[in-house]
């Protein structure tokens, strides 16, 4: 979302928090100059909000008392942009802004168009929490990611097309349980009709995903949640990379900051060895590089490589011009 949009977004979740702002106040807690404020403020009137200002010495603004407010004028994409980066926030992905989040949130969907609301409000309760420390989600498509998260909630069977990591294409029938977002990809938890076993999909190789229409009653599955399943299945599943490294920290300390992505276990001199399984070599050396301690990379010996080139380039960054 761009700078000005997301802006304007807390502006009306702060106007929506009190009667009255003074200017001054408000444009502070924008970060912004009255001028911009003011910009805003027209900005939202364009958009039909009933922004009231009182000039003067103790001007200020306040939405107009007992004014319904009008549906928020986002799209479809937009909707499923701000519903996923919100949930990120509440998650605990950005220190302190958890209880903001979930509380912007609400207020955002009340005034959301009702069928935006239905699309945002099913992905945020289908989608189960799994903080395991990785990078932001790859892209994946909006409509794909709603039309799942709709079947789940709605427990109604659903057919895609699906393409294995090998490129083999096949058609799958499937009774969807719960979307799950690790950090770098989105998953379906589902019961595969046609294998007859559960199976999670990546969200970005599914196609045409289509709601059958067919109610079902959940199974139950064989895991504490959808998150415990797909890190198992990740866990087990041989991937291109196995990131090995001895970590000059205490285990307890080390396995708090990984989350339930890597495994971490005791080695000897107080240090710990740390294990992460990765499609590609960043993420584990982004992990590594902010546990705040010293580490030893044991394998694979491109991790080693591509640490060394890291360490160069960030040399070079922090030289004085």
């Amino acid at each position: 979302m761009a700078n000005t949009s997301s802006r304007t977004l807390r502006l009306l979740s702060l106007l929506q928090t009190h009667r009255y702002w003074p200017g001054a106040e408000l444009a502070d807690r924008l970060g912004v100059s009255a001028r911009t404020l003011r910009r805003d403020i027209d900005r939202l009137r364009e958009l039909g909000y009933p922004v009231e200002a009182r000039r003067g010495v103790d001007g200020g603004y306040q939405l107009a008392a007992g004014a319904a407010l009008p549906p928020l004028l986002i799209d479809d994409e937009e909707a499923v942009a701000l519903a996923v980066g919100l949930q990120a926030a509440a998650q605990g992905a950005v220190e302190g802004l958890a209880e903001s989040s979930v509380r912007v949130l609400a207020k955002v969907a009340q005034v959301m168009p009702g069928r935006l609301r239905r699309r945002v409000e099913a992905l945020r309760a289908m989608t189960v929490p799994a903080d395991w420390g990785g990078p932001a989600a790859a892209g994946v498509d909006p409509e794909i990611l709603t039309v799942v998260a709709l079947a789940c909630r709605d427990a109604e069977a659903l057919r895609f097309s699906y393409t294995a990591a090998d490129g083999r294409h096949s058609e799958r029938h499937v009774e969807p349980h719960r979307l799950v977002c690790p950090g770098r990809r989105w998953y379906l938890v589902a019961y595969d009709l046609m294998r007859h076993d559960w199976r999670s999909f990546r969200v970005d190789r599914m196609a045409g995903p289509r709601s059958t229409g067919e109610r079902f009653r959940p199974r139950e599955l064989p895991a504490e949640d959808a998150a415990a399943f797909v890190r198992a299945g990740l866990s087990n599943r041989p991937g291109p990379y196995r990131a090995e490294a001895l970590v000059d920290a205490p285990a307890e300390t080390v396995r708090a900051r990984v989350g339930r992505w890597g495994t971490v276990e005791e080695a000897d001199g107080g240090r710990c060895r740390v294990v992460l399984a990765a499609d590609a070599l960043e993420w584990p050396a982004m992990v590594l590089g902010t546990l705040g301690a010293e580490f030893q990379v044991v394998g694979p010996p491109e991790l080693r490589d591509l640490v060394r080139e890291l360490g160069a380039r960030f040399g070079r960054a922090a030289e004085e011009g």
